[in-house]
């Protein structure tokens, strides 16, 4: 069983949220699917860019996944939900002059069997934690950042010019290098993970990478036993650490 909760929240500076998250089940098939976008562009085109994206994401899987589909026919699904949903956001920004270049981050998971795959684009996250039951000691932390980050400072991690600490903080950190709608072409990276028992996955926006450490989220999640309560908790530590970002993020819990 997959238990699962959303939140966002517009922060403390931002006068619109242009965040989205959608959580859809789909019994006949028996796959979860969630999905968190961050519009960007213009005063109203990211909200509706990623208002756009997440809602045709979804339908997209949910017309195309079937029950007893292997881990690739699964992935394949998931490829082409982001390119309907890339299309889709791609077309609207053509037929209004203020919409043009809108676009949007998107981060997704589709759960099923004690399976998930992971598909993201931009600087949106997915994080894996291992057990969130088990005790820990500050020297095993076993939070896991399963996506990487389409972003010009990830590419400065990479290339060993600045470090993990100091891309939190780098003026360019929120340049990213690819996202949905600007082009009429996107390519997600696609991840596949492992579901066990008391395993939990976390999607979210910069909004919360930038102002809660991956060691805050793990300690939270933790403590809260994976409920509900620990996202109204990451957000008050947001809240308390400027927020100046909107911030959004969906949380599942495996229980079997």
């Amino acid at each position: 069983m997959i238990n699962v909760w959303g939140m966002t929240d517009i922060g403390l500076v931002r006068t619109e949220n242009q965040d989205a998250y959608v959580v859809r089940s789909n019994e006949e098939t028996g796959h979860l699917i969630c999905v968190v976008c961050d519009g960007m562009g213009g005063h109203t085109g990211g909200r509706i860019a990623s208002k756009l994206a997440s809602e045709v994401f979804v339908d997209t899987c949910i017309s195309n996944l079937r029950r007893d589909m292997s881990e690739q026919e699964v992935r394949s699904v998931a490829e082409f939900a982001v390119s309907a949903a890339n299309s889709a956001v791609y077309e609207r920004s053509r037929e209004e002059e203020e919409l043009r270049g809108m676009g949007t981050t998107l981060v997704s998971a589709i759960v099923w069997d004690g399976k998930a795959v992971l598909n993201n684009v931009g600087d949106s996250r997915a994080y894996l934690l291992r057990n969130i039951k088990s005790a820990q000691s500050a020297e095993e932390s076993s939070i896991i950042r399963v996506t990487k980050d389409h972003s010009l400072v990830e590419r400065l991690v990479d290339m060993g010019s600045i470090t993990e600490e100091e891309a939190r903080s780098h003026p360019d950190r929120n340049l990213i290098t690819r996202a949905l709608g600007p082009g009429d072409e996107t390519i997600s990276d696609s991840y596949t993970v492992s579901l066990n028992n008391w395993d939990c996955l976390l999607l979210c926006t910069d909004g919360l990478i930038d102002t809660v450490t991956d060691q805050e989220m793990e300690e939270e999640i933790r403590s809260c036993a994976g409920s509900s309560e620990c996202l109204n908790r990451l957000l008050e530590i947001s809240k308390s650490q400027g927020a100046a970002d909107n911030v959004t993020a969906v949380l599942l819990l495996c229980v079997q």
